[in-house]
């Protein structure tokens, strides 16, 4: 593979990561990731807004958006659906068209059987009233049926998109996303896309085309009057041309808004044991109310631009009848114009009142689905930086050799000017071997196991599993062959057997005991249903040390090629540590193995221990060879040794007794 193509997310050389900046911290209304610096987005950047820190990220000037152009990204979307709309489309054109016909059969009746008294002569108009009536509600009906399953469709269709590009997207993009943005986009966004696509599109199409129709059939009963009532399409497109610019900046940011309010709540939730422990829900429900309130103000200012936009499209209307009737009146009693052509006309133009009507709410309706197809492909526009090769390499055998050559990485989104995380870094861990990785607080020890799985990507350098640069892998491929533990253990609201089978999904249940016992997660016999039992969202149901068995399982169940875990017993007391510990052996004994340590312990399940340091190996060797030769290791672990020592002393005693 060309060099070019191994070039990482970011050249920028920085140690230090930026932080991110919530609305609550800054008092400003957020567009997206609340990230200091570049934040993704159409082209790689979110698009700033009138209260919100500007990111110099280049957004065009406010109102020279185009609502059609934004809009116009869902036709690949909507093209399976377009068929149903257009015949929707029709056969609401036909339904309204039968409202229009209304005062022309009431014409005929006034100018015929009234004028001459022949009542016998209104059967026939009356019958003719009735069909159009049944008519226009029946096609009203089947306009609904046309348009609403295939509109669900697209709306589904774009919801498993979302989905899809959201699990193919990096970690970095996650790292700077907050999620709150992201389940507003996959909820409410497609929400208002749908209601547009099946209600707002279909009737802004056919409430013009009823409007063009509408005057036609006024001039053909009064060319002056029907003058009057079509000079009102000119200052209706004028307003509507003001007005939308002004709201379009309200509804992005209406938008976003309630993305962070999403992230509020969603972060409440999930930190509900912290908040309740340090007394902070008043805190938290500051932080809430400061944003509903800045929410409730955009949407009062939405409301407002909407009000003084139907205000007026209210009024010219009333001033173009009021002129129609003078007129009207003043023809007739001329001789110049029938009773039953003025009924007519009036009927016509009352027909056109709910068009004319509806332009305000249709356009805001438009308006706020531009926003929300803004936002749906700022996520589908991000560049998905880490995926598989075209042609992927896949060895025969898998010994499990693994190789950081000169391997060097730097946050996308760090300062310019610090260093890189990891620089120059040379480990070479053999087939079978376990490795242990010990650095202080901030060294890149996590970040290195991310690197193994390529959840990052090396920004110099490559890194090797069984000679094949990892970037040569399928990725698929990758991830079977190398499982990764974290310390953070993240479980899901399923079952036992289904969160530790996401690291083999074809397991068995014997495979599943086996990883459950090298674990010591034998607590999980005594859950209510066994394997069956549903552990809760995040696994708060568990303790700290449960949850990290049940990870570790999850890792170990694969048997995979090589083993990566990060610090994986720092939740486990004494005891349970020495029974996992002495039960990995197993596991490690066949498997290359990368374990990143704090504890002396741990690191006692190491063939060799490497020093990460400046971004670096500053040293391997043995335990004993390290604190014999290394200041900085043996200051690292040496009051950690003494601990341990003590503990498995005092452990000793008390089983002895």
């Amino acid at each position: 593979m060309p060099e070019t193509a191994r070039t990482g997310p970011s050249t920028t050389p920085t140690e230090t990561r930026l932080t991110q900046t919530t609305p609550a911290q800054t008092g400003s209304s957020t567009t997206g990731p609340a990230t200091t610096g570049s934040t993704p987005g159409p082209g790689g950047t979110i698009p700033d807004l009138p209260g919100s820190t500007p990111t110099g990220a280049g957004r065009p000037a406010s109102g020279s958006h185009s609502v059609y152009r934004s809009l116009r990204r869902l036709y690949p979307y909507l093209r399976p659906a377009m068929p149903y709309l257009i015949g929707s489309a029709a056969v609401a054109a036909v339904a309204t068209l039968c409202g229009l016909a209304f005062p022309l059969v009431l014409r005929k009746i006034i100018d015929g059987p009234i004028a001459e008294r022949n009542t016998n002569g209104l059967w026939l108009p009356a019958l003719l009233l009735v069909l159009l009536g049944i008519g226009e509600a029946v096609l009203f009906n089947v306009r609904r049926l046309l348009a609403g399953r295939p509109i669900v469709r697209v709306e589904q269709a774009m919801r498993d998109a979302l989905y899809s590009r959201l699990q193919a997207l990096p970690v970095a993009f996650h790292d700077r996303w907050p999620a709150g943005q992201l389940i507003s986009r996959a909820a409410s966004d497609l929400g208002i896309i749908r209601r547009f696509m099946a209600f707002g599109a279909v009737f802004l199409v056919v409430n013009i085309g009823t409007f063009m129709v509408g005057v036609v059939i006024l001039m053909s009963l009064s060319l002056p009057l029907g003058l009057i009532v079509a000079a009102l399409a000119v200052p209706l497109v004028a307003l509507s041309w003001f007005y939308e610019s002004r709201y379009q900046t309200l509804a992005r940011r209406s938008q976003d808004q309630g993305g962070d309010l999403t992230t509020t709540v969603e972060e409440s939730v999930l930190g509900i044991r912290i908040i309740k422990a340090f007394g902070r829900s008043a805190h938290l429900g500051r932080r809430f109310l400061d944003q509903a309130r800045a929410l409730r103000g955009t949407e009062l200012s939405k409301a407002k631009v909407i009000s003084m936009l139907w205000a007026v499209i209210i009024l010219l209307p009333e001033v173009s009848l009021g002129l129609a009737l003078i007129f009207g009146v003043r023809q007739v009693a001329n001789g110049e114009m029938t009773a039953g052509e003025l009924v007519a006309f009036f009927g016509v133009a009352m027909g056109l009142r709910w068009p004319i009507d509806s332009i305000g709410w249709l356009l805001a309706l438009a308006n706020d689905t531009a926003a929300a197809t803004d936002r749906f492909f700022e996520v589908m526009d991000s560049e998905i930086t880490i995926a598989s090769p075209g042609r992927p390499v896949s060895p025969g055998g898998r010994a499990g050799r693994l190789r950081f050559s000169d391997v060097s990485y730097r946050f996308p989104d760090a300062f310019a000017d610090s260093r890189p995380l990891l620089s120059g870094l040379n480990l070479d861990v053999a087939a079978g071997e376990t490795v242990a990785v010990v650095g202080s607080t901030g060294s890149g020890k996590t970040t290195l196991t991310a690197l193994v799985e390529r959840l990052y990507d090396v920004c110099g350098g490559s890194i090797t599993l069984d000679g094949v640069d990892l970037r040569d892998y399928d990725l698929a491929d990758l991830r079977e062959r190398v499982a990764i533990g974290f310390e953070e253990p993240t479980l899901f609201s399923a079952s036992v057997r289904e969160n530790v089978l996401l690291g083999k999904p074809e397991g068995t249940d014997d495979e599943v005991r086996e990883a459950l016992r090298i674990a010591q997660a034998g607590f999980v016999d005594e859950l209510p249903w066994g394997l069956d039992t549903r552990i809760g969202e995040q696994g708060m149901s568990l303790s700290g040390g449960q949850r990290q068995r049940l990870a570790l399982a999850r890792a170990v169940v694969g048997r995979p090629s090589v083993l990566v875990l990060d610090d994986p017993l720092s939740a486990l007391d004494i005891h349970t540590e020495a029974q996992v510990e002495s039960a990995l052996r197993s596991v490690l004994g066949s498997t290359t193995a990368l374990l990143i340590a704090h504890r002396a312990s741990t690191v006692m399940l190491a063939d060799r221990v490497a020093l990460l340091a400046d971004g670096r190996i500053a040293a391997i060797g043995s335990h004993s060879e390290l604190m014999a030769t290394v200041p900085e290791y043996r200051y690292l672990l040496s009051s950690d040794e003494t601990a341990d020592s003590m503990l498995k002393d005092l452990a000793a005693r008390g089983m002895s007794r």
